[in-house]
């Protein structure tokens, strides 16, 4: 994984992602350094039709789509593209969190990555419905001959280890049909990753990944939630509610066709009706050749606001079922195109009572930085980062912060690549 897709000179790697949306396609080139700067080549966007709740239900629409957007990023990026990293969600995600312990061998009762992977291994033997696969397998902590805490156990002394995980699944046919749509589109899938997790390296900091916070993306089709604490994520969930609800509301409530809500919402709408002016007026065409139409901003927001506060409360059941809700010193983050809504962070605090503010891309040393410097972004961004960071030497992704160890290349794989190997064994089949 995060191998070169192209180069533009001997001291860059390529990597792409591509957020696969409910309204729309972000693709995302970009090249990291020698030096470790991470520069955005080019950027790609298409509507999406071919998708419901992030799940895939439209074949060739979202072919189509995902074509226009890798064709709109190669072009500006002045590259070839071949293979992607691309996001799941869908509110068919499910996790879990599972426990396992293992015995460490007699010969020098040193624990080595082996046992690591064995005791991981050994975590993940559980009952699993035919229709589902685990996506992600992310290590919580160790405990070593009853010393808990240990975040790293390699090198350590001891005859019993114990660990506990976070596994993510999702159903395999919303993993297989993302597949095929790459696929037709002419392209190689390189991992498939849950877009919570992506997003969460694009616009969280490494600080408030330790004292605690909870990253809200409000996309179009679904809301993705994810909690962290101690630099580890504790929590994962997608739930089908979201941008497009909003979208809805204010086309039943003022009787507008769904692209003129689309509009209000984006170009008038507010989250909190104290921010709305109860005399400005938005004209807008009538149907039918029918006469102009007006429309106050105040009975706008009077429909945006009690939609926003659902989503934000389902976030918070999801926060409190975390059991992290009193752990977030850093509040919650909010992004995606759902964020972009002014008031949305006032009101998330209102309703989580915890500080919110909005997150944008960060990390970026340069290229198009400024194009993708905005919440609609934070997926395909993120999925970059989760790309260029997991194929390093120094570390991976998601694997519990443990350090990659001297000895054979085979030995020191990561888990996640493990994981993507085992996914990419389920498309043989098509």
């Amino acid at each position: 994984m995060g191998q070169p897709l192209a180069k533009t000179n001997m001291n860059e790697r390529i990597v792409v992602g591509v957020d696969i949306g409910t309204t729309k396609v972000c693709a995302v080139v970009a090249a990291v350094d020698r030096l470790g700067c991470i520069n955005i080549l080019g950027v790609g966007v298409a509507g999406s039709e071919g998708l419901n709740r992030g799940v895939v239900v439209n074949i060739d629409k979202t072919v189509a789509a995902v074509r226009q957007a890798l064709d709109e990023a190669s072009r500006t990026a002045g590259v070839e593209i071949r293979s992607v990293i691309v996001g799941i969600a869908g509110d068919h995600v499910q996790s879990f969190r599972m426990s396992g312990v293992i015995t460490i061998s007699p010969r020098d009762r040193e624990i080595v990555a082996d046992d690591v992977q064995r005791l991981i291994k050994d975590t993940t033997h559980v009952a699993m419905p035919a229709d589902r696969e685990i996506l992600h397998v992310i290590p919580q902590e160790f405990v070593v001959d009853g010393q808990d805490g240990v975040a790293d156990p390699v090198g350590m002394s001891g005859v019993r280890l114990e660990g506990t995980v976070h596994i993510i699944t999702g159903l395999v046919s919303a993993a297989k049909n993302l597949y095929r749509c790459i696929e037709k589109a002419g392209y190689q899938v390189e991992d498939i990753v849950l877009e919570p997790l992506a997003s969460s390296c694009s616009v969280l900091h490494r600080d408030e990944k330790e004292v605690g916070v909870a990253l809200i993306d409000i996309g179009g089709g679904t809301t993705d939630i994810a909690v962290f604490e101690d630099s580890t994520i504790r929590h994962t969930a997608v739930v089908g509610i979201a941008g497009n609800s909003v979208t809805d509301d204010i086309r039943r409530g003022l009787g507008v066709m769904r692209d003129q809500a689309e509009q209000l919402k984006c170009r008038f709408g507010v989250a909190l009706i104290d921010m709305a002016s109860e005399d400005e007026e938005i004209t807008i065409p009538g149907l039918g050749g029918r006469p102009d139409k007006s429309i106050g901003r105040s009975p706008l927001a009077q429909i945006i606001q009690p939609r926003m506060e659902e989503i934000l409360e389902i976030a918070a059941i999801e926060i409190k079922r975390s059991g992290y809700a009193s752990s977030l010193a850093a509040g919650v983050v909010l992004t995606g195109g759902g964020s972009l809504i002014p008031g949305v962070d006032a009101l998330a605090a209102d309703v989580l009572g915890v500080e919110a503010r909005v997150g944008l891309p960060t990390g970026l040393a340069g290229g198009m930085v400024q194009e993708v410097s905005d919440p609609k972004y934070s997926t395909a961004v993120g999925l970059v980062f989760y790309g260029l960071q997991s194929a390093s030497d120094d570390g991976t992704m998601f694997s519990g912060g443990m350090a990659r160890h001297g000895g054979d290349r085979a030995r020191r794989d990561s888990l996640v690549n493990r994981i993507a190997a085992r996914m990419k064994s389920w498309f043989d089949e098509l």
